[in-house]
């Protein structure tokens, strides 16, 4: 039995051992595995980002709790997603259809008891006992009801024409790498092997080549690489965000800046 955690709530408040708690009290021999309690507050794509490149590493019947944005309303519902032979537990907001590039097997929205539930601590009083059920081997459809279809958002997606494709920065790491939503398949796709230049907005710095690894340019250098996401990420090797090193505080970089790959014509 394995139940992983994902949240917003950080670690200076009692709200994760909560939890944890809760899990240890139904399940005294339960493995909980915290995926990050750093998720900004309420940020569903930052939280799809972490598990969108973390779940496919857990085996099979492992159970996700996502303890972001939990409060449901009159336009989510709180729901189980089976998916990749795996568990999601969460606000259907969204964050579901950010993580998963394919249709879910299976999708119930939770019944919800309310003389017994305390809906303002949906994390722990409500999601806790569904990952419980599931775990002992509980079947979704006795404590949820199935629905078709989850809540859509869309991203940025990048523009592309025949010489360039204009991206965004998607995700900012601990060490201040900036990642972006240019995969490798679609860098191939356009440049088909031209020579390039990666432009950083906010920035007079460019780029003009793709690395392996980090460690192929001096220390406190620029780099471009394809990260194990599959996406195009741009750090300092060495460098790491606070101490002025990282790309994100050097270069002046945030969330949703746009970075422009031009190809020679």
């Amino acid at each position: 039995m394995l139940i992983t955690l994902t949240s917003d709530m950080g670690l200076k408040d009692y709200y994760v051992a909560a939890v944890k708690g809760a899990i240890y009290n139904q399940l005294p021999d339960v493995k909980i595995v915290d995926i990050s309690h750093d998720i900004p507050p309420f940020d569903i794509v930052h939280a799809s980002f972490v598990l969108k490149n973390t779940f496919k590493e857990f085996p099979k019947n492992s159970i996700h709790i996502i303890g972001v944005d939990t409060s449901s309303n009159h336009g989510s519902e709180h729901v189980i997603v089976s998916n990749h032979d795996q568990y999601f537990i969460g606000n259907n907001n969204g964050v579901f259809s950010l993580i998963f590039d394919k249709k879910p097997d299976g999708i119930w929205i939770i019944n919800h008891n309310s003389n017994t539930e305390d809906f303002s601590f949906p994390t722990k009083d409500i999601f806790v006992p569904i990952a419980c059920h599931l775990a002992r081997g509980g079947l979704p459809s006795v404590v949820g009801k199935p629905i078709d279809t989850l809540v859509s958002k869309q991203l940025y997606r990048p523009i592309i024409d025949n010489n360039s494709i204009k991206g965004m920065v998607c995700y900012i790491d601990k060490y201040g790498n900036l990642m972006t939503n240019i995969t490798k398949q679609l860098f191939k796709e356009v440049g088909k092997n031209r020579s390039f230049r990666i432009y950083l907005t906010r920035s007079e710095y460019s780029i003009q080549h793709i690395h392996q690894n980090y460690n192929e340019v001096p220390e406190g250098e620029r780099v471009a690489i394809f990260s194990s996401t599959g996406l195009l990420e741009i750090a300092i090797n060495k460098g790491v965000r606070g101490s002025g090193g990282g790309a994100s505080q050097l270069f002046g970089i945030s969330i949703n800046d746009i970075i422009t790959v031009e190809f020679k014509a």
